[in-house]
């Protein structure tokens, strides 16, 4: 009787969350993306878990607050898979934080590459192109059903990974504790992480720096010789300096304005 409530809970939960997950663009801006909206989708899952534990509530939240980002369907199988392992660490300590964490980071890339693909190249344009053909018409069929296969379809598939990513979350936690396989999936999980932030900062960040450095008759751009060191060079150095003002508990928005000014200066010098 205990697993029947146990799991008629877990549901109630999840329904929860399946709505929730909807507001996945909720207060999304470019310091965090879409943490704010992966934590209001987390958040029955965290008073459920935390409800004695004011301590732990906290932690989960604060958790959930890093940046996230990925396409709104796999969202929801990542904010399932997230509560089966906010259910682990509480209930029997084997899942860590950390993992959590080092998790959620290596699936969002892969799912975002994924979904988008199927979702955004191929049931829109065939929503899109049976649409426009009615809608040409004057058919009003035509908007119900782009809405119907390109919008009802996500959200179809959201409630559905939603709960995949709970009872897949809570087998694969079992089986790979069981194996001995945690601490080569938390490395690898924590390496992979660490390689799409990488290369998020090769394809995001840039420092178009135009100073040249006139020395007689000859020109001397910056630009080329700093390349010539270490390619992409400042704009790695631009995310460690970030980072560390983060770390400093320097506000983020203060800094986007800092960026934002520089920026301007150095526009009107010549450097950028």
């Amino acid at each position: 009787m205990e697993n029947n409530l146990v799991e008629n809970n877990d549901k109630r939960i999840l329904n929860k969350m399946f709505i929730r997950s909807h507001l996945v663009f909720l207060s999304f801006n470019m310091v965090k993306m879409e943490a704010n909206g992966f934590t209001a989708t987390m958040s029955p899952a965290i008073e459920d878990i935390y409800k004695d534990d004011e301590e732990g509530r906290v932690a989960a939240y604060q958790r959930h607050q890093a940046f996230f980002n990925t396409h709104a369907v796999p969202f929801s199988f990542i904010a399932g898979l997230s509560y089966a392992m906010e259910k682990q660490h509480k209930e029997t300590g084997a899942v860590d934080p950390k993992t959590i964490e080092s998790i959620k980071a290596s699936i969002m890339g892969p799912t975002a590459g994924m979904f988008d693909s199927l979702f955004f190249n191929v049931f829109r344009i065939i929503a899109a192109g049976i649409a426009i053909g009615l809608c040409a018409q004057g058919n009003i069929l035509g908007t119900i059903l782009f809405v119907l296969i390109y919008g009802v379809s996500q959200s179809v598939a959201k409630y559905y990974l939603t709960h995949i990513g709970y009872k897949t979350g809570v087998t694969f936690i079992e089986s790979i504790y069981s194996s001995g396989l945690m601490d080569a999936l938390t490395q690898a999980s924590s390496v992979l992480a660490l390689i799409m932030v990488g290369a998020m900062t090769a394809q995001m960040v840039h420092v178009p720096l135009n100073w040249i450095i006139n020395v007689g008759q000859t020109e001397i751009i910056v630009n080329d010789i700093v390349n010539q060191i270490f390619p992409g060079l400042l704009s790695v150095v631009l995310v460690f300096g970030l980072v560390s003002l983060i770390k400093k508990k320097a506000r983020p928005t203060t800094l986007v304005i800092g960026i934002f000014a520089i920026s301007l200066l150095g526009s009107f010098l010549g450097i950028f």
